[in-house]
């Protein structure tokens, strides 16, 4: 008795197609643009859900519908701005756009002028050199209890530092200053483009209005220079079968003649072109 083993289902030779190079577009809201600004606490997540004991945005923005412009870590407070507008998301947070970041940080230690002009000019970090930065020594704010509180070491003094930023990596602010030798003990956002968290408490936030934002061409919105090399890159090619053509022509007409040949033409050619004279 034959068996009749399972059909397998038949293979297809296209190739999938590479989603991960796909990019949308930065989109305008239907309606109107919404900004808002919060003060984000410490240990809450930057989005709207989370695993079972994250505290989240949700928690305390009701509004639907609207997305961060940049990240601030679990472990970082101060300022956030969220808004339903896809172009001004990508223009604050493309360091093409070089929208200012300033941050206040607590750090280990009596920060030497030295470690200072070493954050101003840049320092290189495993992802490569950070763009110089503003920093100065600042008074320590007045500004709410952390909770937890941060833990500071009585033998140890510790230094308020005022750090402005044209870019954004991942804890950049933390890595540089352990570079210079400084630890960061508390971050806090204060300022963004023109926005700040003045008058704004932990957990508070309000609406403020859009800034107007001028019309862009197409991917102007969010391209860096790296996006334009891409594009540039993706531009659909000439007609290369035209131009081989064009190419061999002109070649041909290079090459060297036999001079008889090219003033009288050959013998049959001649024949084969010659016109009927009366």
């Amino acid at each position: 008795m034959k068996t009749s083993s399972p059909s397998r289902p038949a293979l297809s030779h296209k190739k999938p197609r590479r989603t991960s190079r796909q990019r949308s577009n930065p989109r305008r809201p239907q309606g109107p643009t919404k900004v808002i600004l919060f003060n984000k606490p410490y240990n809450v997540l930057t989005q709207f859900s989370g695993e079972e004991n994250d505290r989240t945005l949700a928690e305390f923005i009701p509004i639907k519908d609207i997305y961060p412009a940049g990240r601030l870590d679990k472990d970082s407070e101060g300022l956030l701005v969220l808004t339903n507008d896809g172009v001004l998301q990508a223009r604050l947070t493309q360091p093409s756009s070089k929208k200012e970041k300033t941050y206040w940080v607590q750090v280990e230690g009596e920060v030497t002028e030295d470690a200072i002009q070493q954050l101003c000019n840049g320092v290189t970090l495993k992802d490569g050199p950070t763009l110089p930065a503003k920093v100065v020594k600042m008074e320590s704010p007045s500004i709410w209890d952390r909770v937890p509180p941060v833990r500071e070491r009585k033998s140890i003094p510790t230094t308020w530092l005022s750090i402005t930023l044209q870019e954004g990596r991942n804890r950049q602010v933390r890595r540089m200053t352990a570079h210079v030798g400084f630890p960061t003990l508390r971050l806090i956002r204060y300022k963004m483009a023109d926005w700040t968290i003045d008058n704004l408490a932990p957990g508070e936030w309000r609406e403020v209005d859009a800034p107007s934002v001028a019309p862009t061409t197409k991917n102007a919105a969010y391209s860096t220079n790296r996006d334009d090399e891409t594009h540039r890159a993706r531009r659909p090619k000439r007609n290369t079968h035209r131009q081989s053509k064009l190419s061999n022509k002109s070649r041909d007409t290079n090459k060297p003649h036999d001079e008889k040949r090219h003033r009288n033409g050959s013998a049959a050619g001649s024949n084969r072109i010659q016109k009927w004279r009366p």
